[in-house]
């Protein structure tokens, strides 16, 4: 049996780029699925792809919905092993540009909602004994960068709250691990939130030059394995993968980078 054939993974984002990776990855280690999203149609195309899977499509800021339908996962399964919290949504606009609204959506799609739905599974797993948080987090949430201060934010609020949450957990035999993806080839960007809550849909954004989201979910179920709390995800050698680096060896450095950039994207 694989490292994770006994599993049951939660899986939200899961109907494209690294959530449907991870699904297909996990599905033939042969894990058992829940897989979730907004996109009832497309979830439903990548569980005929994972033998046994279970769909539950939701909008990931309808919180008062969450008790419901984790409550009904649980009751399907007989507890989630592992939790992926997958979902969010990035920004492209400056922060002169950005209306309120759009600062409280990034909180709430890539902060909120993930804390929320891990504060429904976390208590199954610590009365089991054993579990795996993992949240999707970005070279975003090590990083901050122009045109992304909501987005930065959110998932630097989502690391903070993984790492004090996993000095908490792991006495009850619970795991947290953070993600920190680098350019993945994946519809993040082209879905990303302009400064009045528009999508920004144009596809010419570096991220989309990264590497694929099944190499990511080979690299992250490599990691997962190896029991890795921070797992980076990304090409060797790529640039922004170097920043995880740099901000911890030289953050001053990384600051004085990050501002040469913001010039290029200004007004």
């Amino acid at each position: 049996m694989s490292a994770f054939g006994s599993d049951t993974i939660w899986i939200t984002g899961a109907s494209a780029g690294i959530g449907k990776g991870l699904a297909l990855a996990f599905a033939a280690a042969g894990a058992r699925l829940v897989l979730s999203g907004r996109n009832a149609d497309a979830l439903a195309g990548v569980a005929a792809l994972c033998p046994g899977a279970l769909v539950e499509a939701f909008e990931a800021t309808d919180l008062d919905a969450l008790p419901a339908i984790a409550a009904r996962v649980e009751a399907a399964t007989g507890g989630v092993t592992m939790l992926i919290n997958n979902a969010g949504i990035s920004q492209r606009s400056l922060a002169l540009d950005t209306d309120f609204s759009v600062y409280r959506t990034l909180m709430e799609v890539d902060f909120f909602a993930p804390l929320r739905l891990t504060q429904l599974v976390l208590p199954g797993m610590v009365a089991r004994g054993q579990g795996r948080i993992v949240n999707n987090a970005s070279v975003a949430g090590k990083v901050g960068s122009p045109l992304r201060t909501g987005y930065c934010a959110a998932k630097h609020a989502l690391v903070g709250w993984s790492d004090a949450l996993r000095a908490e957990v792991f006495q009850y035999g619970v795991s947290v691990h953070v993600l920190t993806p680098g350019f993945v080839a994946t519809g993040i960007a082209d879905n990303a939130l302009t400064g009045d809550g528009k999508v920004r849909g144009t596809a010419d954004d570096p991220v989309n030059q990264g590497i694929t989201p099944d190499e990511a979910a080979v690299q992250i179920l490599a990691a997962l394995a190896a029991g890795q709390p921070e797992i980076p995800v990304g090409r060797v050698g790529a640039a922004e993968m170097a920043l995880l680096d740099l901000k911890r060896q030289n953050p001053d450095q990384c600051f004085a980078l990050m501002a040469s950039m913001a010039p290029k994207v200004a007004r």
